[in-house]
């Protein structure tokens, strides 16, 4: 804009208003003087500022008004040269000094910083020139004054800069001072990877770099470096080293040079310190969310399997290339259980080694430091086969279940932290494994008593088929309160009986064995299905614990010998088949499924047992011919639910006699297809089925 302005003054048009045309070279030093004044406003002031013309008959006045913080002019109108060739920055104030008539500066009571200039638009006699001033008088910045603009870098610039920007204009401000041929700042961070460089200023110069070692001092054999060590914590370390021009005049006073060196590196010191501290909170922030999804993915499963998959997908790639887990057996040696690579081709030749012939075929060393490990069970170790690594114990609840191996990074071996973040992994996963190993054998135990409480083979009877299946809520620990039983009481007497025992859990499976084994004695002992059931119910109550009631069908089914029974209906003969005693306490009523396609429930409700002193049970008799089939179940049938649809009689009637006529086995698989196809939702009650068929 102000360009424009003054082009618009130009001679030979005519400019706007009664003010006469300005000549061509007033104006480009108009230009020239008010570019300098904005570009130490941008520079020094870091503030927004304005730029006012003046144009009037006798002369040209601009004037550049900024909100810096404080009298920069008073350094920049100073010269620069002294020792060597002057700055390439800060000369805007010599410039207007030579070239403007006269030029100033105020400030204004609101804070404004005002730096001004004329030009005459006219010749006027030349000034007598003064004489010149001794050698004594030359003003040359100070000590202090070399020092201020050397550190000073104005707030609202500083909070617009990366440290790491802040370290580049401190490496070039140092440089242009000192007139040296290159300055530069290497930092170690201290994780291995050793020093880089992150700032520089000038040539480079690979001929004096030092390596990656830090240096404090003159360089050995040259008088053309100065390292000096920067004042950082531990472990980073850092450097900032300044390398003279040939016969520069740096080089000619190497006590100054050493002094605004050392006087740098504590504000370089800071800022790089700064900005590592910075990244470790984010690496420390990352780690904590690492370790959190770490958490949650080892959690997810209690199964052993897929709890030790989980642990090398979360290492790899984070923590190394590859990774295997090595779990513990019983005999005392250890089996590869898990491996990955980052790398899937590399997958079969790291197995090899992991694992060519199980734990004796490893690699002598690798075997070494598993059994080191393993023994002591509490720090890292360090391997080389098959490729550096870390080997860590998975140690919880004081056993040491396995070994976590963690091979390198890419291109660098594993720092500190590496090794920090790695073990706190491994606790974590030794701690998932054993919870996985923990459910394991709990529901190992569970499903083993389950089992125990069904009858391990149905009898194989001439003229029977018995089927049976059960269904229950929970495949894990949950031990449920559902049975079925088939007791052979003679050649020609069957006790068939099912039930459903209030609750789940080791409770309710030892009330279940006892409602199993005590009709069973109680039969036994020749007592009628009624009054087995009372004393059933007595003993029941002799445990003192109504919560545990159970609800019971109990029949007994007797063959039926040809010659007895009713008449054949078309022969006018008797024909076989089983006659049923039935007993129901408390318990849903049995299916009567005929020949014919018909099918009914049957059955009087009674008491359940243990629930009250005395029940109330009236004992029905039916009929079985052949070809009829009789099925008992547990209300985890009649009431799957499907929202709030229930499966109910009426569906399983209407089943049942779809499948009449069939074996046992169909009539029972027909059912249960039909309670699962109902509701895909997981069941929430046990399924008990049972089915006593009279052969045609």
């Amino acid at each position: 804009m102000l360009q424009e302005a003054l082009r618009e003054l130009e001679e030979p048009g005519e400019p706007p208003g009664d003010v006469p045309g300005v000549d061509a070279d007033l104006v480009d030093t108009a230009i020239l003087l008010a570019s300098e004044l904005c570009e130490n406003a941008v520079l020094h002031a870091g503030t927004e500022f304005e730029v006012a013309l003046t144009v009037t008959d006798a002369d040209l006045t601009v004037a550049v008004t900024d909100r810096g913080p404080g009298p920069l002019e008073i350094h920049l109108a100073q010269p620069r040269q002294r020792y060597g060739r002057a700055a390439s920055h800060g000369r805007g104030l010599a410039l207007v000094q030579r070239l403007a008539t006269t030029w100033g500066t105020r400030h204004e009571a609101d804070g404004r910083h005002v730096i001004w200039f004329s030009l005459a638009r006219e010749d006027r006699p030349a000034a007598t020139p003064a004489p010149p001033a001794p050698p004594d008088a030359e003003r040359v910045w100070t000590t202090a004054e070399q020092a201020r603009w050397l550190l000073h870098v104005p707030p609202g610039l500083v909070d617009r800069l990366e440290p790491s920007e802040l370290v580049a204009e401190l490496v070039r401000r140092l440089r242009e001072l000192l007139d040296a041929e290159s300055v530069s700042v290497e930092v170690d961070e201290g994780d291995g990877t050793g020093a880089r460089e992150v700032a520089r200023d000038g040539s480079p110069d690979p001929g004096l770099s030092t390596g990656g070692e830090i240096i404090t001092g003159i360089g050995a054999g040259s008088d053309r470096r100065v390292e000096v060590r920067l004042p950082t914590t531990a472990p980073l370390r850092g450097v900032l080293r300044v390398t003279h021009r040939i016969g520069g005049s740096a080089a000619a006073d190497p006590e100054r040079t050493r002094d605004l060196t050392e006087l740098i590196a504590y504000r370089v010191a800071m800022a790089v310190e700064s900005q590592w501290l910075r990244a470790v909170d984010q690496r420390r922030r990352s780690w904590m969310t690492y370790l959190a999804e770490t958490s949650e993915l080892l959690g997810q499963s209690l199964d052993v399997d897929l709890a030790v998959a989980v642990v090398p997908q979360v290492v790899v790639p984070r923590l190394g290339r590859w990774c295997a887990v090595h779990l513990v057996e019983p005999s005392g040696g250890m089996r590869l259980a898990a491996l990955t690579h980052a790398d899937e081709d590399a997958l079969p030749e790291l197995r090899a080694v992991l694992d060519p012939d199980g734990y004796p075929g490893l690699p002598g060393e690798l075997r070494t430091r598993l059994t080191e490990v393993v023994r002591d069970g509490s720090a890292a170790v360090r391997f080389a086969v098959p490729t550096d690594g870390i080997a860590l114990p998975l140690r919880a609840r004081g056993r040491t279940l396995g070994t976590l191996l963690v091979g390198r990074p890419p291109n660098r071996s594993h720092s500190p932290e590496d090794i920090v973040l790695a073990g706190d992994v491994a606790r974590r996963a030794a701690l998932a494994i054993h919870n996985a190993q923990s459910t394991a054998a709990h529901v190992a135990v569970s499903q083993a008593l389950q089992h125990a409480l069904l009858p391990r083979a149905l009898p194989m009877v001439p003229g029977l088929d018995f089927a049976a299946e059960y269904l229950p809520a929970s495949s894990g620990s949950d031990v449920g309160g559902d049975f079925y039983d088939v007791l052979t009481v003679d050649p020609s007497n069957w006790l068939v009986s099912i039930g459903d025992v209030c609750g789940k859990g080791a409770r309710a499976a030892a009330r279940t064995g006892l409602v199993r084994d005590v009709l069973r004695v109680l039969v036994r002992d020749d007592r009628s299905l009624p009054r087995a059931v009372e004393r059933l119910n007595e003993v029941m109550i002799e445990a003192g614990d109504p919560l545990q009631f159970c609800t019971l069908a109990a029949a007994m089914v007797r063959r039926r010998h040809r010659g007895t029974g009713g008449p054949d209906r078309s022969h006018g003969t008797s024909r076989g088949g089983l006659d049923v005693e039935l007993v129901l306490a408390g318990h849903v009523q049995p299916v009567l499924v005929r020949a014919d396609g018909t099918a009914e429930l049957i059955g009087t409700f009674g008491t359940a047992v243990g629930l009250v002193p005395t029940v109330r049970l009236t004992c029905t008799r039916h009929r079985v011919d052949p070809g009829d089939t009789l099925l008992v179940y547990t209300d985890g049938v009649t009431e799957r639910r499907r929202g709030r649809e229930q499966f109910g009689a009426e569906r399983l009637l209407t089943v049942a006699a779809r499948a009449a006529g069939r074996p046992a086995v169909q009539v029972v698989g027909a059912v249960r297809e039909a309670v699962e196809r109902f509701s895909t939702e997981p069941l929430d009650d046990d399924v008990a089925l049972l089915a006593v068929r009279a052969a045609p």
